[in-house]
Order: C-alpha cells, then sequence, then structure tokens
C-alpha cells in the first residue's frame, strides 16, 4: 500500500490530474463558445434560419442522423486544437530550440565515441580519449 501511495503522490500525477481537470473545463468553455456565439453569428451572417447548428438534421428511414451537432463539436475541436497550438505547442517548441542552441554551443562531439562532451573538455568521460581543447589548437 505504501508503494502505491507513494506512486500517487508523485508530482507527475498530480499535475497530470490537474492538466486533466483544466483541460476538461477549458473544453467546456470552448463548447460553450461555439454553441452560444459562432454558430448563432454564422446562422445571422449566411440568413439561416435556424441559428444553432445543433438543430439541423435529416432522416433516412426513420433514423435522425445531427449533422449540425457534429459540425458544432468540429468548431470546438478546431479551436481548441488552434489555441493549444498557438498557446502551447509553438512557444515551447521555441523555447527548446533557445536551449538546444545553447546547449550546442557548449558541447562538442568526441572524436573517437561521437558522444556530446563539454566544449573545453581535455578528456572524454566515455571513452577517455585525449582531447584538445579549441582554445589551445594550432591555427
Amino acid at each position: 500500500m505504501g508503494g502505491f501511495k507513494q506512486f500517487l503522490l508523485r508530482g507527475n500525477i498530480v499535475e497530470l490530474a490537474v492538466a486533466v481537470i483544466v483541460g476538461a473545463t477549458f473544453s467546456g468553455l470552448v463548447q460553450a463558445l461555439v454553441t452560444d456565439l459562432i454558430t448563432p453569428l454564422i446562422g445571422a451572417v449566411t440568413g439561416g434560419r435556424q441559428p444553432d447548428f445543433a438543430q439541423y438534421s435529416f432522416t433516412v428511414n426513420g433514423s435522425r442522423f445531427k449533422y449540425g451537432d457534429f459540425l458544432n463539436h468540429l468548431i470546438s475541436f478546431m479551436l481548441i486544437s488552434a489555441i493549444v497550438y498557438w498557446l502551447i505547442v509553438a512557444p515551447m517548441t521555441r523555447l527548446v530550440a533557445l536551449f538546444d542552441r545553447d546547449k550546442a554551443a557548449a558541447t562538442k562531439q568526441c572524436p573517437e565515441c561521437l558522444s556530446d562532451i563539454p566544449a573545453e573538455a581535455r578528456r572524454c568521460a566515455h571513452c577517455t580519449s585525449e582531447l584538445v581543447p579549441e582554445s589551445e589548437k594550432p591555427r
């Protein structure tokens, strides 16, 4: 039981739970935005009699297909995807590239084992081959 308790109290699990709760709340917010504001606006601009897409449907052999509700969910999905990309993925990609650039400037590859080592290293920590730092190489 102690191992299970330790697993549950790890920081990653708590962060994941918070992320799921915030994500679900954000999804509900975007869904409300789509159904209450965007689809009525589209209906008003296009001159439709039904400003809510959720009411759009067709019937085949007594089965009712609510394609309007699907459109509401599709618009919500597109909005959430765009927001997540522009507010989370793109900035994180830039941040990771910035850190990688700084790391690349501070490291070099060992000519023997091709491991990343500090740029000023005199000996490789992986294969122990002797190296000449860039500042001491003859020009």
